[in-house]
């Protein structure tokens, strides 16, 4: 109840103004008589903005609530505000903002006169309500309730939310709502060079000291992941097989094999897919074979933060996905998607013909007649390993058994360190070519990344077993999709 309380999501949201009834587009409204009002006729339109290029209309709209669950309004001209800035607005980021913005909301709500508390900047620093605010994310960290990174996102986005209201001058504060300060960072681009930039810091900056375990199996890169030891794999994939979803199946082991995060695996089209005779190459420092598909802005697969990068598909699953794609059951699941049957469809789709992950391209799109209040992003298959998968893996192998989607990133690049130290210790390649081949699959930015996977050596026997064996166990998780009887 209290996250109703924070914001809600419109399905269709278009942004209109009041117009006089003779005008292009005018739609009428009437609010009619109660006991403490008279009956009102009002004319409207939706509002056009040709610098915009009409962009006025959303899906997913939030919309953030008070106590009373009534708009709030300084909190909803600062999210216009913020969409009016982006050409084309991911409204999963501008919920999230509007949630973070929510949830201070909620803590002015619950204070004594709220509205005045927003605007109050008394001389005496601890009592402005910035301070107040930060001093309350703290106490909240301190007691496990929250993790610090939430905590300085909120706080990040009062800060911004703070300076909007001072920029347009909505009101002016009697004393400064933070202490500000200016330094320049250094930075190293991926060629090696060096930038500088500039930086504004505030001392309502949320810090709590780390209590990283150095040794509780996991690896840093973009979150805490553990790859799964070979055992665990099996347990994966034998439970995704017996659990007879072929759509989850696939793209589990698509994950395990590629490093492909799950924006990417279920935002494949059917065209990456649909061509019997593949162009395929050799495989990074090995003669296996591969098929190559870019990812990123462009090509039709979404990547976080819209990076370019190469697929590297083992031939063996690529081949194993164009008969999926072919297939009756794949193509029944395109006929009653929005579209139909095309080649720019979801590879991978419900049986209702809903992508498990809506890709940022058609997010863009606005659809008048949407219903839903949630935006696909991976929560099928998410809900479908937290309720079923790990259950039954649990019931037949380890109670204490867990993994994320994200783990089996990293699962993929303990596979590949392993394969290329392997061509280290014979002497093929050198340690610094094995480096670079890691670093080029994982689509690592910095080479502080990849060396963490080849650090990790003390756990590489536990990983999985020798290459050639992994090479098999990869061949008959393929043949057991292939030869599965999926439920249909």
């Amino acid at each position: 109840m209290r996250e109703l309380r924070r914001k809600t999501l419109i399905p269709a949201f278009v942004l209109t103004e009041i117009c006089n009834a003779e005008e292009p587009g005018a739609v009428e409204r009437s609010i009619v008589a109660a006991a403490d009002r008279q009956a009102l006729t009002y004319y409207l339109k939706p509002v056009s903005d040709s610098v915009a290029m009409g962009r006025q209309n959303y899906n997913l709209f939030p919309v953030i609530l008070t106590k009373n669950s009534v708009p709030w309004d300084l909190g909803m001209l600062f999210i216009l505000r913020r969409l009016e800035t982006e050409r084309d607005p991911d409204m999963s980021t501008i919920a999230s903002l509007a949630g973070d913005l929510g949830v201070y909301r909620e803590w002015l709500d619950d204070q004594e006169n709220p509205d005045e508390l927003l605007i109050s900047f008394p001389k005496m620093k601890l009592r402005r309500v910035t301070y107040r605010y930060k001093g309350a994310l703290k106490k909240k960290v301190d007691a496990g309730e929250i993790a610090v990174s939430s905590a300085k996102r909120q706080m990040g986005v009062v800060i911004a939310f703070y300076r909007w209201l001072i920029k347009e001058q909505i009101f002016v504060p009697s004393y400064d709502p933070w202490e500000e300060r200016e330094y320049k960072l250094n930075l190293k681009n991926s060629y090696g060079g060096t930038l500088t930039k500039k930086v504004k810091s505030t001392d309502l900056k949320i810090d709590a000291p780390k209590a990283d375990d150095s040794f509780d199996g996991t690896i840093q890169d973009d979150g805490k992941l553990r790859p799964l030891p070979l055992n665990e794999q099996q347990w994966v994939m034998d439970a995704a097989h017996a659990l007879g979803n072929g759509e989850m199946y696939f793209i589990i082991l698509f994950m395990m094999l590629t490093g492909a995060r799950m924006q990417t695996v279920c935002t494949l089209k059917l065209r990456h897919f649909s061509n019997s005779k593949g162009n395929f190459s050799s495989a990074v420092g090995s003669s296996e074979e591969v098929f190559k598909i870019s990812a990123g802005p462009g090509t039709g697969i979404d990547t976080k933060r819209n990076k370019r990068g190469v697929l590297h598909v083992p031939r063996a699953l690529y081949e194993a996905l164009n008969i999926y794609a072919n297939s009756d059951r794949a193509r029944r699941r395109r006929n009653n998607a929005s579209g139909g049957d095309h080649g720019d469809q979801y590879l991978f789709l419900t049986q209702q013909g809903s992508p498990y992950y809506m890709s940022k391209k058609d997010a863009q799109l606005f659809d008048p007649d949407l219903k839903r209040r949630h935006r696909k992003n991976g929560g099928t298959v998410r809900q479908f390993l937290n309720d079923r998968l790990i259950p039954y893996i649990r019931e037949n192998h380890d109670v204490k058994f867990h993994f994320r989607p994200h783990d089996l990133r990293a699962t993929f690049g303990m596979s590949q360190t392993e394969i290329q130290m392997e061509l280290v210790h014979v002497g093929i390649i050198s340690l610094a070519r094995a480096r670079t081949n890691v670093m080029a699959l994982m689509w690592h930015a910095s080479s502080k990344t990849t060396d963490l996977y080849l650090d990790y050596k003390a756990n590489l026997k536990a990983t999985r077993a020798a290459v050639d064996n992994y090479g098999g166990d990869v061949q008959k998780w393929i043949s057991q999709g292939m030869a599965g009887d999926w439920n249909q």
